[in-house]
């Protein structure tokens, strides 16, 4: 039997009796944190029966659980039957727009003609009903299962659907994350897709574990890993890069977001320092427009730049040659993009988000090209 708590044992750099590396083939074993020295985990046929097991305070729940296959397993399988390929959405830190190109990435999709479902398993933290604008919206049950909810022809499941007030705490342990995650991948009518987008929490926890088993036996493409050029960020990319070697996820490419700040030379607002720094920061922005105007209206269509974060050392294009995983692209920092995800809104849809759209287009082009997915 699983408990509350259970860590995961990484077989690979671990000694067991057989020597074997099952973390680097994409096989793990689930062992309680109270467990004894060597315990064989709690799905092997051995557990509660094993000499490890003597005296161990799980012995009787381990020994009197079900063992075999989870029948679970086969009904995720029918349903993704009819899904024809499905990718992680991953970061190795919170904040660098993960969700923000889930949701363009879906929306790319979609806009090409393909069939779309959108996944949120971000248990604790749900953002994409917002950045669909599906806030309010409810999941329906039909004859079928679980019906998604639909916004521009993509279906989404989010537990954000499930909270009684959007303001409410999801406080959950590892088997409940586990057990939803679960039933939106077997409960959900998904229907016909061409692609599964999945959009996992940040690092590598319990959500990340789970989808990979879930899903493995039905087939993941693999993960697409988004990050900020700035070394904090970096190092725990390596770490996302690192994890999905070893669970056997292929990783489809890195893309650099807020790479630089971008944004068209009509939308800055200007700013006259204090002299003394306690006094209001005077806004002579319309002063400004009036000059750029009337003597150089041409530079009202320029676009400026500006590096916000430092990408001396090279950025994740750096990254991915030393770890050997493809480089997708960059993408500017776009207050217009910010905006559209705020908005729930495509930024392809007409031409205000003009700077990142051609930069998400270019990289979504090239995940196409270079991978069987289309």
């Amino acid at each position: 039997m699983k408990s509350n708590t259970s860590r995961l044992i990484d077989t690979g750099t671990t000694n067991n009796p057989n020597g074997s590396k099952d973390m680097e083939n994409g096989n793990h074993k689930e062992v309680p944190d109270n467990a004894n020295e060597h315990c064989p985990g709690t799905e092997s046929e051995d557990a509660g029966k094993a000499d490890a097991c003597a005296g161990c305070p799980n012995q009787e729940a381990c020994a009197s659980a079900p063992k075999g296959p989870d029948p679970d397993l086969v009904a995720i399988a029918e349903r993704m039957a009819t899904v024809k390929h499905k990718i992680l959405i991953l970061s190795g830190k919170g904040g660098v727009g993960k969700s923000t190109f889930s949701a363009q990435l879906s929306f790319a999709l979609a806009d090409m003609d393909f069939q779309v479902g959108l996944l949120d398993i971000d248990i604790c933290g749900p953002s994409i009903p917002k950045m669909l604008g599906l806030e309010g919206q409810e999941i329906h049950q039909s004859n079928l299962g679980w019906s998604p909810v639909y916004v521009d022809s993509i279906g989404v499941m989010s537990i954000g659907f499930m909270l009684p007030d959007p303001d409410d705490a999801v406080i959950w342990r590892g088997p409940r994350k586990n057990g939803i995650i679960k039933q939106f991948l077997k409960d959900v009518y998904w229907g016909e897709l061409d692609f599964l987008v999945v959009d996992a929490p940040p690092g590598t926890s319990d959500e990340h574990i789970s989808i990979v088993q879930f899903l493995k036996e039905t087939g993941i493409d693999g993960a697409i890993i988004v990050t900020t050029p700035q070394q904090v960020s970096l190092i725990d990319v390596r770490k996302e890069v690192s994890f999905c070697k070893k669970v056997g996820i292929q990783v489809l490419g890195v893309v650099e977001n807020m790479s630089g700040l971008s944004q068209p030379l009509s939308d800055f607002k200007f700013l006259k320092p204090s002299k003394n720094g306690e006094e209001e920061q005077e806004d002579v922005t319309e002063r400004v427009m009036a000059v750029l105007r009337e003597k150089a209206p041409e530079l009202l269509d320029l676009v400026a730049c500006s590096e916000v974060f430092d990408s001396s050392r090279g950025g994740a294009a750096r990254m991915c040659v030393e770890m050997g995983v493809p480089f997708l692209g960059k993408v500017p920092l776009d207050p217009r993009l910010c905006k559209a995800a705020e908005e729930g809104k495509s930024c392809f849809a007409g031409d205000e988000c003009g700077v990142s759209a051609s930069a998400l287009s270019a990289i979504i082009t090239k995940l196409l090209k270079n991978n069987t997915l289309a």
